[in-house]
C-alpha cells in the first residue's frame, strides 16, 4: 500500500488579513499546493483559530480545505485542555487514513527548566520556568491494521525571547547581552522541545522495537543543528551501536543538495521543515519532493504583499 505524507506551514493561517491580502486571495494559491501533495496525511503547521458564537474553531482552515480531497479528512489539533484549538499557531494533522489515537505533549515528559534573568530590568528574585510555545502532536494512524505514529512538531523559531525591560521597541534591543540572553532562552525552548520529542520517540521504541514512526514538521532548524542531532541521535553522536536501530533518518536527504531547502532568508537557502523516519520506514521510502519552486525569501520579501508561504512543503511516498 502507497501513503503519501507531507508537512507544511501555512504562514499563520487566519480569517483576518495576512501579508497583505485577504483568505479568499491565499486559499486560492494554498490550494493547488495542497492539491499537487496529494497526502494521505497531511501536517499542517502555524493554522490560526477564530472566534464564533460557540468559541473558538479552524475555521480558516476549514474555508482553505473546502472543496479539495482534505476536506473529509479526520482532523487533529493541538489546543486547550478543553479541546478548543488556541487562538494562535496550533499544529494540525489531517488523515486519510483512520486515526486511533490523538495526544499532545508539552512537559508531560520533560519539567520546564528554571531561568533566572541576568539582564532584566529589574532583576527578579526567583528563576523562572522556561516552557514551550507549542505542544506535541502525537497521533496514531492504521495503515493495514498497523500502527503509524506521527509526530508533527513546530519548534521555537531561532527569535530572542523578550527580556523584561530592554526592549525599546519591537524590533530594537537596549542591550546586547539582553539580547543575547533572550537568544539563548530561545534555544532553551527549541532544544528542549526537541528532547521532550525524542523521549516520546524512545517510549515507542521501548514499547514496540520496530515501530513505524515519522517526526514531521517545521523544526527551525538545519540538517547540522543541535535540535535535529537530539531528535535523530545517531551512532557516531551516541557512540554506541546498540542504538542504531533508534536513530532517526531525515528522508529529505534523498533530495539533491541544490533542491534541499524549505526556507529562502536572505538570498540563503535553508532546510528548516523535515520529516524523520525510524528505521522500519526507510527502506519503504519510494520519493520525496520539496515543492520550492519559486519559493519566496522570508527576510527580503517579508514586507511585501503575498499569498503563499515563505516555506515550502515537504512531501514523500512509502510502500507500506
Amino acid at each position: 500500500m502507497k501513503i503519501r505524507v507531507a508537512t507544511f506551514n501555512l504562514e499563520t493561517l487566519d480569517e483576518r488579513t495576512e501579508h497583505g491580502v485577504t483568505l479568499d486571495v491565499r486559499a486560492a494559491v494554498l490550494r493547488p499546493i495542497l492539491n499537487t501533495l496529494g497526502a494521505d496525511i497531511l501536517c499542517l503547521q502555524e493554522v490560526n483559530a477564530q472566534e464564533s458564537p460557540t468559541g473558538r474553531s479552524l475555521a480558516a482552515l476549514k474555508t482553505l480545505l473546502a472543496g479539495t480531497a482534505y476536506e473529509t479528512y479526520s482532523l487533529a489539533h493541538t489546543g486547550h485542555a478543553d479541546g478548543r484549538p488556541r487562538d494562535v499557531h496550533n499544529i494540525v494533522t489531517l488523515s486519510r487514513l483512520p486515526l486511533v489515537k490523538v495526544r499532545q505533549v508539552r512537559h508531560d515528559l520533560i519539567t520546564p527548566p528554571l531561568v533566572r534573568e541576568c539582564t532584566a530590568i529589574p532583576a527578579p528574585r526567583d528563576a523562572g520556568e522556561v516552557m514551550w510555545d507549542r505542544p506535541i502532536l502525537h497521533t496514531v494512524v492504521e495503515v493495514n491494521s498497523a500502527k503509524l505514529h506521527i509526530l508533527n512538531l513546530h519548534l521555537r523559531a531561532p527569535l530572542p525571547t523578550v527580556i523584561r525591560g530592554r526592549k525599546e521597541s519591537a524590533f530594537r534591543w537596549s542591550s546586547a547581552s539582553a539580547w543575547a540572553e533572550g537568544f539563548y532562552i530561545s534555544s532553551i525552548k527549541r532544544n528542549g522541545q526537541a528532547l521532550e520529542a525524542r523521549v516520546v520517540v524512545d517510549e515507542l521504541f521501548d514499547a514496540d522495537a520496530g515501530a513505524r514512526i515519522l517526526v514531521c514538521g517545521d523544526l527551525n532548524a538545519g540538517e547540522h543543528e543541535v535540535p535535529l542531532a537530539i531528535l535523530r541521535a545517531t551512532v557516531e553522536d551516541t557512540g554506541n551501536p546498540a542504538l542504531e536501530a533508534r536513530v532517526l533518518h531525515d528522508v529529505g536527504a534523498q533530495v539533491p543538495t541544490e533542491r534541499r531547502y524549505s526556507v529562502r532568508h536572505g538570498g540563503r537557502p535553508m532546510l528548516l521543515d523535515h520529516m524523520l523516519a525510524s528505521r522500519s520506514m526507510v527502506p519503504q521510502v519510494m520519493n520525496v519532493d520539496i515543492l520550492n519552486r519559486d519559493l519566496m525569501d522570508e527576510l527580503t520579501d517579508a514586507e511585501k504583499p503575498f499569498a503563499g508561504s515563505f516555506h515550502a512543503p515537504v512531501v514523500a511516498e512509502f510502500e507500506l
